[in-house]
């Protein structure tokens, strides 16, 4: 039987992206979500550790933002460049690293 959430979900037409549990079916979608989890991971790490996110020094909701934002804008231009330069490997930002 359903949780209450998922009960609620589904009576507005939402299903639960979940693992299934033990003595359940496998649910719909569930073999995608080792690699969206996976995604979601890199986009995580890219984000702490190339743009220096853990170390952002933001006081503020408002502040964190903004260096998130700056740092995923710079990071698209460096991609965007690469892309024009036609550089083997897009999405490297090695040469920005300094």
């Amino acid at each position: 039987m359903p949780k209450p959430f998922e009960k609620a979900l589904a009576e507005q037409g939402i299903e639960l992206m979940r693992p299934s549990r033990k003595r359940e079916k496998q649910r719909n979608g569930e073999p995608m979500l080792k690699k969206v989890r996976q995604l979601i991971d890199s986009v995580n790490d890219i984000l702490k550790g190339q743009l220096d996110l853990e170390q952002h020094g933001g006081r503020t909701f408002e502040g964190v933002a903004i260096r998130v934002a700056q740092r995923v804008l710079a990071m698209a231009a460096g991609i965007w460049h690469n892309n024009k330069v036609r550089a083997p490997i897009t999405r490297s930002l090695i040469a920005y690293d300094h």
